[in-house]
C-alpha cells in the first residue's frame, strides 16, 4: 500500500493537447503514408506572475508536470502553499499562484525574504543530459544527503518481471507515433501481490515525464516508499535526484545508465536497474533491497 499524505485543494484547470498530430509522409515507394507524430509545444511556467522556466511538452499532462517540476527544483516546499495552477494553450503558459498572493495580495516571497532566495536558486543552474537540455537549479546535489530512502522496502524479481511486462503492454504513444519517453510509476506490494501501475505518463522528454509524476503524487497524496518507478530512458543524475526527492527507493529502466547516476543511486540507497528487456536486467546498486538476488561469485 502507498502512504497518503494531506493535500491541499487547488483550482486546477484540465487542459491536456492532443498528444498527436497526422501529417503526409513520403515512403520508400514515392507513396504518400499520412503518419501520426508526437507534439511538441512550449509552455512557460510563472510562479506569482514570475516566469520560471519554458519547457517544451507533449502536453498529455501539463498541470502535473507544472506541479512536478515546481517539486523536483525545491521552489516550493509544499503543495499547501499553491492555491491555483491554471494552463492557457492561448499563450503557451502556466500561471501557478500561491495561496500569500491569493489571500493577501502580495507574494509568498516578497513577505519572507524568499525572492533573494528564489534569485540564489535560480541562478545557480546545472543543464542535465535530460532529451531537451534538462536543468536542475540550485544546490540540489548537496542535498541529496539528507534525503532517507525506506530502509524496510524490498523489491522481488518476479517484481521486476511483472513491472516489465505491464510497460510492455500498456498501451503508447511511443507505439503509435514514436519520439516520446516513457516513465511508470507502479506499486511495490508488501504482502507478495505482484505490482501494478499507478500512473504512467509519456513526453518528448523523460525529465518532463517524471516531473508530471511526480506534480500527480503531489496532488493525489502518495509517498514514494511502496513504489517503483520504471522509465524508458537512461538513468542519470536528474533522474536519480528527482526519484530520491519523490522518496522512490527502486528505479529501473530499459536502458542503460551514466557513471553520475549510478555513483549517486550507490550514494543515496537507490536500488537501480537497467537494461530491462525481455527476461534480462541488470542489477547495479542497491542489492540489499533484492530479496532474492542471485548469490555473488
Amino acid at each position: 500500500m502507498t502512504r497518503p499524505i494531506r493535500v491541499a485543494q487547488l483550482a486546477l484547470t484540465d487542459h491536456a493537447r492532443p498528444v498527436t498530430t497526422t501529417v503526409d509522409a513520403i515512403d520508400e515507394t514515392g507513396r504518400s503514408v499520412p503518419t501520426p507524430i508526437a507534439g511538441e509545444h512550449p509552455l512557460t511556467l510563472y510562479l506569482d506572475r514570475r516566469e520560471l522556466v519554458t519547457l517544451m511538452t507533449l502536453g498529455a499532462a501539463p498541470e502535473h508536470l507544472a506541479l512536478g517540476w515546481l517539486r523536483n527544483q525545491r521552489l516550493v516546499e509544499s503543495i499547501d502553499e499553491l492555491a491555483a495552477v491554471q494552463v492557457d494553450w492561448e499563450t503557451g503558459s502556466v500561471a501557478i499562484t500561491s495561496r500569500s498572493l491569493r489571500d493577501e495580495g502580495t507574494a509568498l516571497w516578497a513577505r519572507s525574504g524568499r525572492e533573494a532566495a528564489l534569485d540564489a536558486t535560480l541562478g545557480r543552474r546545472t543543464v542535465t543530459t535530460g532529451c531537451g537540455q534538462g536543468t536542475v537549479y540550485g544546490d540540489l546535489m548537496q542535498s541529496l544527503d539528507t534525503i532517507r530512502l525506506p530502509q524496510d522496502a524490498r523489491v522481488s524479481q518476479a517484481s521486476v518481471y511483472a513491472v516489465m511486462e505491464q510497460v510492455r503492454r500498456h498501451e503508447s504513444i511511443y507505439k503509435i507515433a514514436g519520439a516520446v519517453h516513457g516513465c511508470a510509476l507502479c506499486t511495490n506490494p508488501r504482502d507478495g501481490s505482484m505490482p501494478t501501475i499507478l500512473r504512467f505518463v509519456e513526453d518528448v522528454g523523460r525529465h518532463n515525464a517524471v516531473d508530471a509524476i511526480a506534480g500527480w503524487m503531489w496532488l493525489q497524496g502518495i509517498g514514494g516508499a511502496d513504489t517503483i518507478f520504471y522509465t524508458t530512458g537512461r538513468l542519470t543524475s536528474e533522474m536519480v535526484i528527482k526519484c530520491a526527492q519523490m522518496g522512490i527507493p527502486v528505479l529501473m529502466s530499459r536502458s542503460g545508465l551514466t557513471g553520475m547516476g549510478h555513483e549517486l543511486a550507490a550514494r543515496i540507497g537507490i536500488t537501480m536497474i537497467g537494461r530491462c528487456q525481455g527476461r534480462h536486467y541488470l542489477l547495479f546498486t542497491g542489492r540489499e533491497r533484492f530479496v532474492d538476488a542471485p548469490p555473488a561469485p
